[in-house]
This record gives structure tokens, sequence and C-alpha cells, in this order.
């Protein structure tokens, strides 16, 4: 569509440029005709004055009025010929500017590709054609995964070239008919005609796009992988519309990413409302988390060997006003993905050590830390800010890191985790077994426990590989001076196990879910660990006893 448009617009600069010529060249056929007819006059006169000897005066008059017409005539015609020439040098400038601007006002100048306007234009006309037709329009939203770290690792220039590259493999995969554009710095946009019966022509362009994106791009001495991942979505009765059509084929491509990348994904309705429930818990967190409707709910940690309440591992859940208890694992990570995490977990710890600060000094919280939250060089001191705050001893705290945040800057890590020892805070690995390169953190990081993840606890008694890594934890830590937590506690089996193995801490629903700060001091209060309820039984126990006594 896009070369038929460039074709119209050649040929109508040639039809202006011969209108032009046909004007220049009328003007000086006019001048040759005016200097044959002036000629013509003016050897007439010369021969009849010739025939009279009488006539020298008028003859030499004559001549030099010969000469004078001539050379007029041959000024306007060299006159004629060179504006002639300068008129068709100006029109071709102004016709090339012209041509250029349009170009560059309809195209992506980097790429060739059509830019959003032009992109919106030709793709309505060609979803008007396809409907008239009987076809359908697929459209593609292909995103490079990995250019940003192109241009962080060589630079813009190498990376224009990479774009290029990608471009060109891009084009090369799609048929005429088709209407590509650039939508962004690494994302393009495919309209494609087909015919409704045969969708798996779409899907074989998207996968030769994908997996030739996915080979080694080399381009001005540079090596990149960056791979593509794409959204599809086609024309309906109720999406008809190159914005309708975007808007589906970008969640669609989220959608893919989200799997995984490298692939390509058509969008359904059940993506749509995903999207639209994340979105509304985004706006609800943006609300909630200032209105304290996310609040610390308390797990029972318990000695293994006495079944004594020695803490609680403190969990957020949203008090949401319409829904109810909305569980953390839907929640959180849309707390990370869109940056409320830090907030979150500041008004959760804020809250709990408010609440737990005059329960028993063995009692102990802990407390996970995301990993979002540890690339903030500033956690620690805002740790400590909370504690001051709130007056929570520091010694009665425990920070959760998990292996997985560990990896991502371990330089960070070592920082922020030395300046909450040196406060006196305790450290635990949490998730043990799930990371990367557990004995090299055990090793680089001053940790005072280490947690077994919950997927070994609840699976030892049926799997016999659970049951050896939880051994073989249980020994590391032995060996190391570490003690050791077992997540994951459901039944009395699991319990006795861990006790044979020789561990001494422990929490899970056997021992009770996670519960409001009311059950949890009612709890505490059962076992005498509230001295504010220490304080209110005494002279109940006295009255008792009176009765009993009299």
């Amino acid at each position: 569509m896009t070369r038929r448009q460039g074709e119209g617009t050649s040929a109508a600069r040639a039809v202006s440029r011969a209108r032009r010529d046909l004007v220049a060249g009328a003007i000086l056929v006019a001048a040759l005709a005016m200097l044959v007819s002036s000629g013509w006059h003016y050897v007439t006169s010369l021969e009849r004055m010739l025939g009279s000897s009488s006539h020298a005066a008028e003859l030499a008059s004559s001549d030099r009025m010969l000469m004078a017409g001539m050379l007029l005539n041959l000024a306007l015609i060299l006159f004629g010929w060179r504006r002639y020439r300068d008129l068709v040098a100006t029109s071709s400038q102004r016709d090339e500017a012209e041509a250029r601007a349009v170009t560059l006002a309809r195209t992506d100048e980097l790429t060739g590709f059509l830019n959003r306007r032009a992109l919106a234009e030709e793709g309505s006309a060609a979803i008007a054609l396809a409907i008239r037709r009987d076809k359908a329009v697929a459209l593609l939203v292909v995103d490079l995964d990995h250019f940003k770290t192109v241009n962080e690792m060589h630079g813009h220039l190498a990376g224009d070239s990479i774009l290029r590259c990608a471009t060109d493999i891009i084009r090369k995969a799609l048929p005429a008919s088709a209407v590509a554009g650039r939508l962004d710095g690494d994302e393009f946009a495919v309209l494609l005609p087909f015919d409704p019966r045969h969708v798996n022509t779409v899907d074989s362009i998207a996968d030769y796009i994908v997996g030739a994106l996915a080979q080694p791009m080399i381009a001005k001495g540079v090596t990149a992988h960056i791979g593509a991942t794409i959204g599809v979505a086609r024309t309906e009765t109720d999406c008809q519309t190159v914005d309708a059509l975007l808007r589906r084929a970008n969640i669609a491509m989220q959608a893919a990413k989200g799997a995984g990348r490298g692939r390509h994904a058509w969008f359904d309705a059940t993506m749509e409302r995903e999207l639209i429930s994340r979105n509304a818990i985004e706006a609800g967190l943006r609300e909630g988390i200032p209105a304290g409707q996310v609040v610390p709910y308390y797990e029972p940690q318990v000695d293994l060997n006495s079944g004594a309440i020695i803490g609680f591992e403190v969990l957020a859940r949203w008090e949401h006003p319409t829904r109810g208890i909305i569980p953390p694992d839907s929640f959180i990570p849309v707390a990370e993905e869109c940056g409320l995490i830090a907030d979150l977990s500041v008004s959760v710890m804020r809250r709990a050590f408010t609440e737990a600060r005059d329960w028993d000094p063995s009692i102990t919280l802990s407390v996970n830390i995301s990993p979002a939250q540890l690339k903030d060089p500033w956690l620690a001191q805002k740790v400590v800010k909370l504690l001051v705050e709130t007056g929570y001893p520091a010694n009665r705290l425990e920070i959760e890191i998990t292996e997985s945040s560990l990896f991502q800057n371990l330089s960070l890590a070592q920082s922020i985790v030395g300046s909450l020892k040196n406060q006196g805070i305790r450290l635990a690995l949490d998730d043990f077994g799930t990371g990367y390169s557990s004995l090299a953190h055990l090793r680089a990081l001053p940790f005072d426990r280490i947690k077994i993840d919950k997927s070994f606890v609840t699976a030892m008694n049926k799997d016999p590989e659970s049951m050896a890594i939880v051994d073989a934890i249980s020994k590391l830590g032995e060996s190391l001076n570490l003690p050791i937590t077992a997540e994951g506690i459901e039944d009395q089996g699991i319990y006795d196990s861990l006790r044979k193995m020789g561990l001494h801490k422990g929490q899970g629903w056997h021992f009770g879910k996670p519960m409001t700060v009311g059950a949890a001091r009612r709890l505490l209060a059962e076992k005498g660990l509230l001295p504010s309820a220490r304080g209110m039984s005494a002279p109940n126990e006295e009255i008792r006893s009176s009765r009993l006594a009299g």
C-alpha cells in the first residue's frame, strides 16, 4: 500500500513538470515565431531598398534596424531558455523537498516503516478493504526483548544498526499486502490481511519473526542477542479499528512476556479480565495503603521440643472494604511491579512493631523483605527509624531475605545486611534451597538462621528426595552452627519427623494459621506471654484463692 501511494505521488510530480515544460516551450516557440516573422519582414524591406539605388540611406538604416531586431529576438530566446532552465531546476528541487517532507511525515526515518499516524491511516484502509473482501486482519505487536541492553552496553549508534537489522528481518517475513509501522523505540506493529479459514498463516509469520530475531545479530562489529515477543489480535465484530486491535495485541504481548518471552500469543478475553483485575488492585492499593487497609497478620513460630510459642512471622493481609480479606499472592506481585512494595512494607512493619512492643520479651517478630526493597541503599536506615519511632526492640526483630533477591545485587545486600546487624537485628536466609548459590550466600553474609523452604517440608513424608533435602539442610545448619526453621508444618507426621531430625523451630498451619492481632494477643494471654494480661490475672487469682479458702 505504501509503494502504491509512492507511485501515485511520483506520477503527480511528473504531470506537474510536464505542464511547466509545456508553458516554457510555448514561450520559446512564440519567441522563435517572432524572430522568423520580423526577420522575414526585414528581408523583404531590404530587397525593396536594394532594388532602388536612390534609397542608400534607408538601406543603411534598415540594416541597423534588422540587426537590432535579430539581436533582440536572439536575446529574448537566450533569456527565455535560461529562465526555463532555472525554473525547471527550482521546480525539481521543490518537488524533491515536498517528496522528502511527505516521506518524513509518514515514515520512520531510521527503519523506513510507517510512523504511528500513517499506520493508523493505512491500517484503517487495509481493514476496510479486507472486510469488503470477506477477509480478516491480524495485528501483530512485535516487542524486542533485550534491545535496551544493546543501547546500554554499546551505545545508541550500535543500537540503531541492530534496530535496522531487526527491521529487515521483519520486512522479509511480510507479504506485499502487509502494512508495517514503528510504534516506539523497540516496538513495531504489522497488519496482515488473511483468510479466516487459515489462521495458521499468521502463526507461521509470527513464528518466523520470533525465531529469526532470536538469532545473534551482527552490526558495526557488535553481536547482539535480543529476541522478540509478539502479541496478536484479529478483527472481530467488536474490534474493527486499528486502536482496538493495538490495545488487544498489547494485552496479548504482555501475557506472552509473562509466560516467558520469546513467543507469540493470541489475545483472548481472559487476558483482558486479568488486566482489568490487576489495574483494579493497583488502584485499590494506592488508596488502601495510606488508609491502613493492609494490615499485619501473625503466624505462630514454635519450639518443636516444648511446643512453646517463641515468635510470629508477620504476613501482610489486605482488609478490603468491599472484597473482604485479600491474600498476599493476589496483591504483593502487583505492589512490587508498580513500585508500591516499599510503602506497603513500611506501613505493615510500623503497625506490627506498635502492636507487638508490649508482648513478652521472649516473643520475636520475623519480617520478610522483598527483592525490590533490597535495591534500596537506605533500607537499613528506614528499618532502624521505624524501630526508634515505635519503641520496638531491635533484638526482637528478625529480617528474612530470600536467596533470589541476593542474586540480583550481592554487594548492596552485604552493605544493607551489615548495617542491620550493627543495630542488633537478626537475619534469616529464607526459602533456603530454592535459590542460585546457597552455600556462597551463607559464606558471604552473616546470617543468624536458615529457613527451609516449605515446598520441601510439606512433601518430606511423601517424597524421599524432599526428606533427604530437609535432612541435609538440617545437618548443614548444625555443622555451621546456624539454627534451622522449618516452614510448612501442616500435620503431626511432619512435626514428628522434624523432631527426630533434631530441628528446634518451626511454623505452619499445624500450630495455627496467620491470625489478626486480636487473636494473637488472646493466644499469648492464654500462654501467659502478655505482660498486661499477667498483671490483670494476679488480683483475679487472689480473689479466687480467698473464695476457695473461705
